[in-house]
């Protein structure tokens, strides 16, 4: 395949988080897995990397260091570094993807990306991909060296870190034969620690296979954590038998429901539209001595708000004031998208207005979030009004609601109303 059409078919790969942990280099142990490594190619690139600012790699780049890393020459730190380019999180996680479907060993890939940028020491993804790419090689010795460096720094992975079984595997026995010798790595390098087998229990969720889940707590132990993914992919795929069956199970194991348990259900119900039975499963969380938290109402208040249910959605607004709950930023952004969707526009500014009495650390979130739905509407004198308004009262707008108006007012020809803004947001930055 050309270079060209390689990296138009994979770059659509997409899909990253990070995690800040510290990490360090391999062990002597993973030196044995670089075949014709040289410290010389090494020192170059190092040397190359210092104090320089590198370009970003472009698709021709990405396609061609996947080439150098299936030739997988005796100099491949040492070409891969005189590309002197930056390797983008994404651009990473494609590179991982092609060597991973095509089963080509990533290790020196992983360990130069570590050496040459090492603000990536440490993403989460990166790593599980390389446990991935390992799996998918059958090379569980280099696993056990990597999973031991990432438990002794204390390094979470993702469900990334085990597609390689559901892969690799297309027989139900093979699958839980390779699924027990993993189970039995991550307990013998204590990788429950850092949530690797919830990692392993979120892959088989998301895919559906809830007979791995179980067999995999079943190996390992069950906790209520591990309860939490289980029931939450239930949810996603409407299973509320298989909800319920598995609240029985907990119960049967000793675990107390609590409200995140029910919310996962209500939620679920309520976006089928099944209002009633969700209300059912409320009165059923207060007859099990189990309180429903802030949570539990805004769900409820969301569902009325988007149905133009204005007036249950205070109903349930009324039970949080009167248990003492805290509402939540995101129940008083439900309200005021509710109102101001159904067009009830003065009610929206007045929940704002009122909110401001009593709930000071929101006022700025309010009232920036209805300049910036007006402004969407393309209202942009009212919401002009409404940032003069909290600036008055000595609030800073979110920048970028700020910046939209002001824009979007010097767009319109209505110069003069975005000067006057930018004056009293400058003053309110001078006082402060």
């Amino acid at each position: 395949m050309e270079i060209s059409k390689l990296s138009h078919k994979n770059l659509r790969y997409n899909g990253h988080n990070s995690q800040s942990l510290n990490l360090y280099f391999f062990k002597s142990s993973i030196h044995g897995y670089l075949r014709g490594y040289k410290t010389s190619s090494f020192d170059v690139y190092k040397e190359m990397g210092t104090g320089r600012v590198r370009p970003k790699a472009m698709q021709k780049q990405v396609a061609y260091i996947i080439d150098l890393i299936k030739r997988d020459e005796y100099d491949l730190e040492y070409k891969l570094g005189s590309l002197s380019v930056k390797l983008s999180i994404a651009s990473v996680t494609l590179v991982f993807h092609v060597l991973n479907s095509e089963k080509v060993s990533a290790l020196r890939f992983f360990r130069w990306i570590r050496h040459w940028q090492p603000e990536l020491r440490c993403n989460s993804d990166i790593c599980s991909l390389v446990i991935d790419n390992c799996g998918r090689l059958d090379d569980y010795d280099a696993m056990r060296s990597l999973l031991n460096e990432f438990n002794e720094n204390q390094l979470c992975l993702t469900k990334k870190a085990f597609e390689f079984l559901h892969v690799m595997n297309v027989t139900n026995e093979s699958l839980v034969e390779s699924t027990q010798r993993v189970i039995v790595l991550l307990l013998e390098v204590r990788g429950s620690c850092y949530g690797w087998v919830s990692s392993l229990i979120e892959m088989f969720s998301v895919l559906g296979s809830f007979d791995m889940v179980e067999f995999v707590m079943k190996k390992t132990e069950r906790k209520i954590s591990y309860y939490y993914i289980f029931i939450r992919e239930m949810c996603r795929r409407c299973d509320f038998k298989g909800v319920r069956d598995i609240q029985d199970e907990m119960r049967k194991e000793g675990f107390e429901l609590n409200a995140r348990i029910y919310n996962y259900l209500i939620s679920c119900l309520l976006k089928n539209g099944e209002y009633a039975d969700a209300c059912k499963v409320l009165t059923e969380m207060q007859d099990k001595d189990c309180p429903p938290d802030a949570l539990t109402f805004e769900i409820f208040i969301y569902y009325c708000c988007n149905n133009g249910k204005t007036e249950i959605a205070c109903h349930y607004f009324d039970e949080i004031v009167a248990r003492g709950l805290e509402p939540r930023l995101s129940t008083h952004a439900a309200f005021i998208k509710g109102f101001f969707n159904s067009e009830q526009y003065e009610e929206a500014y007045k929940y704002v207005v009122d909110s401001d009495k009593k709930y000071k650390c929101t006022s700025c979130m309010n009232y920036s979030l209805l300049a910036r739905l007006h402004q969407k509407r393309g209202n942009l004198v009212i919401a002009q009004n409404i940032l003069s308004e909290m600036i008055k009262k000595g609030l800073r707008p979110y920048f970028k609601v700020y910046m939209k108006v002001f824009n979007c007012l010097n767009k319109s020809g209505r110069e003069t109303l975005a000067t006057d803004l930018q004056e009293q947001f400058h003053q309110l930055h001078s006082k402060a």
